[in-house]
């Protein structure tokens, strides 16, 4: 029989790699859980008329907090919430752009499919 002595075709390099996936893996999985906990305690803001309208969110999207500068306030309501919108959707572009830099820091070096 030819195919005796050959295992399942998993030599010791093999299987070198494999236990340094492993490695990577436990890696990120605790780089993970820090960058979990850093975002919790990131405050990441947008702002729309110059200032006037801030909007707050943490580093994970949860709303923190939303500021209105009194001279903004005779614009009208239909006003006031395009501008309220315009912060969110900024804070919300920001704080995207930063988790998705901070996955890519955390992942760099694995090839993972849709990262």
């Amino acid at each position: 029989m030819s195919g005796q002595g050959q295992g399942f075709g998993f030599g010791l390099g093999k299987m070198k790699e494999l236990t340094e996936a492993f490695k990577k893996a436990q890696q990120v999985q605790e780089g993970a859980k820090r960058l979990q906990e850093e975002l919790e305690q990131m405050e990441v803001s947008g702002e729309a008329a110059g200032g006037a309208i801030r909007v707050v969110l943490s580093g994970n999207q949860e709303p923190v907090q939303v500021t209105i500068a009194p001279e903004i306030m005779n614009e009208g309501a239909e006003v006031l919430s395009d501008l309220v919108l315009a912060a969110m959707k900024d804070a919300y572009t920001r704080s995207t752009t930063i988790m998705r830099e901070k996955m890519e820091e955390l992942t760099g070096g694995l090839n993972l499919p849709g990262m």
